[in-house]
């Protein structure tokens, strides 16, 4: 490896005469032009004669055989150059024609991925824009109707009337925190303090917060053993089981049960929480993670952000979210943890 990479090297620092010459095609026929001229001094060195016009014949006809045959060598390129202006202008559906197996082929299969790449991210970048402005549209119109009744005189500052502007407040609030949550995962800035958590007073702590909410669900929460520990970030987790914790007070029906299960198995631990709402159907439970998706379940003034948030920090443990089959009415997602 090392005579490769040293053999490389001196390559690397040969000098390089046909780089002013602007078309590959050119490139080839010098190279064509000067190898047959090379071979032709070597046979009249060594023989000492051969047919002028016959020597001169061979090499336009080697000349004109290489440039047919760069065209079609050369194509992708000037293809893939069209089509890098054509990204350049925000065009992303450009594509090259890919057939070659040789080092351009391979080049131009990399550049169509790299132009789908491109596209999809530029779709994420239109649809997050799209969606922040929605979701950023509700509360704060909401927000002006309630103050501009309020200082027209229409609707007295009571008790009743602050606490609807104080909720759209909240909205905009926790909004804004899950885009900076997102922000930083995204920037990969996100760092993890991780420990071995009793995993009994900190669901109950997350309880009692839920409970606050004041939507009436009642929490049941069960942990097996009752010593039962989590290795994890105290912040990032309260962060991920108060999320479905809330998803589910929401989704499920007024005055409903919610049951928390954590247990713990050796090399891991598994967190589940269980609601009684109408559930997820199968082929959308995959896509509840993804940003701005809520489903048929929405509808509460939740942002679509908190469970893709949840994957990434659980990701970041290097566990697993999902929702499971939860065996009867209502929707199960199970977090599972690592122990180590």
């Amino acid at each position: 490896m090392k005579v490769i990479n040293r053999v490389v090297a001196l390559l690397r620092m040969l000098p390089r005469p046909l780089d002013p010459a602007r078309s590959i095609k050119l490139k080839l026929g010098i190279v064509v032009v000067v190898s047959g001229a090379a071979a032709l001094a070597f046979f009249w060195w060594r023989i000492g004669w051969l047919p002028p016009a016959t020597s001169i014949m061979a090499i336009a006809l080697a000349l004109l055989t290489s440039q047919l045959l760069a065209h079609g060598m050369t194509l992708p390129l000037r293809e893939m150059t069209a089509s890098a202006k054509a990204i350049a202008r925000g065009d992303y559906e450009v594509r090259v024609r890919a057939t070659a197996r040789d080092e351009v082929g391979e080049l131009a299969a990399a550049f169509n991925q790299m132009a789908a790449d491109l596209g999809a991210a530029d779709q994420q970048r239109r649809d997050l824009i799209a969606n922040v402005s929605h979701e950023l549209r509700t509360p704060i119109t909401a927000l002006r109707a309630v103050l501009e009744n309020i200082v027209d005189g229409v609707t007295p500052a009571d008790p009743s009337t602050m606490s609807t502007a104080l909720a759209q407040t909240q909205r905009l609030g926790r909004l804004v925190e899950e885009l900076l949550d997102l922000s930083r995962l995204d920037a990969g800035v996100l760092t993890l303090a991780r420990e071995r958590l009793p995993l009994a007073p900190l669901l109950a702590d997350m309880v009692a917060e839920a409970e606050v909410a004041g939507r009436g669900t009642r929490f049941e929460v069960k942990v097996e053993p009752a010593d039962a520990h989590a290795y994890a970030d105290r912040g990032r987790l309260h962060q991920v089981v108060a999320n479905l914790l809330d998803n589910a007070s929401r989704h499920g029906p007024r005055n409903g049960l919610v049951r928390v299960l954590a247990t713990e198995h050796g090399d891991h631990t598994v967190i589940e929480v269980i609601d009684e709402g109408p559930g997820i159907a199968a082929a959308d439970r995959h896509r509840v993670f993804e940003r701005f998706t809520r489903g048929e379940r929405s509808g509460d003034g939740g942002t679509g952000l908190g469970l893709a948030i949840a994957q990434w920090v659980v990701d970041l443990h290097g566990g697993t979210i999902a929702v499971v089959d939860p065996g009867r009415s209502g929707c199960r997602i199970r977090v599972t943890l690592p122990d180590a």
